[in-house]
This record gives structure tokens, sequence and C-alpha cells, in this order.
């Protein structure tokens, strides 16, 4: 559990949460391991399911180009874990992979038990919001 914990705090999501809060979200965290060329998410599919990568590596696609290549320790799929909406991306294991998953589904219900976690989630979003904001400005 505690390299769970240690992924999940590395998470800007869920970065701010003490470690009760991070035993609860580690608790409802599926690990799974996939063979290389496995699709993760479809660029424009609702599929609500958000990955950190214990090990491996992930090509990360938006309109069948390559746009990033993500490794050990990064994560993806937080917006549709919010939101449940369709996929900004299609991401693709390129090497075997161990993964830690939660579904957009068992999120909420954490969420609605929780009311701790909900605050500190939708306070990072709103402060990311602001960056966002301000950025755009300037």
């Amino acid at each position: 559990m505690d390299y769970k914990l240690g992924l999940l705090e590395r998470v800007p999501l869920f970065g701010g949460l003490p470690q009760e809060e991070l035993e609860q979200i580690a608790r409802i965290v599926d690990e799974k391991d996939v063979p290389a060329g496995t699709v993760l998410t479809h660029e424009g599919r609702h599929e609500g399911y958000f990955y950190i990568i214990v090990s491996g590596s992930v090509a990360i696609e938006r309109g069948g180009a390559t746009i990033n290549t993500i490794g050990d320790g990064d994560f993806l799929g937080e917006i549709a874990l919010l939101d449940g909406g369709p996929r900004t991306a299609t991401a693709t294991t390129q090497s075997a992979s161990r993964l830690l998953a939660v579904t957009h589904q068992r999120f909420h219900q954490l969420l609605d038990t929780s009311p701790r976690i909900r605050r500190a989630v939708l306070e990072e979003v709103a402060q990311r919001l602001r960056r966002l904001d301000s950025e755009a400005v300037t």
C-alpha cells in the first residue's frame, strides 16, 4: 500500500490530501498488468478510467499523432475521472506495463462519502483554472 500512496501523492489532484484520505483512494485503486500494445483510452470515447503508471511506458496520441510519451509515476485520465466525458487522447502502452486504475464511478462514490476528499479535489481544480486564466491574460 505504501507505494500506492507515494504514487497517489504525486497526482496534483490528490497531492494535498492527508494520509487518511490517500488511503481511502488507495483502497479503490486496482492494479493491472497489461502487455505492450494495449489501448488504454480511445480519443473521443466516454471511458471513465484514470491510470497511474507504476512501470512501463505509454504513448499519448491526439488526432493520430503522438504528442507525448509518459512513464513510471506519470498519470493520465484525470479529466475523465472528474467528469466522465469523452477522452481527449488515445493512450497505448509501448511496453508491458503495471498500472493503478480507478473508475469514474468508484471515484465519485468515494467523493459522495468523503466531503474532505471532494473539497480538496474541487480546490485543486479551481486553482488549476485560476492558473490557466491568469496565463491566458498575460
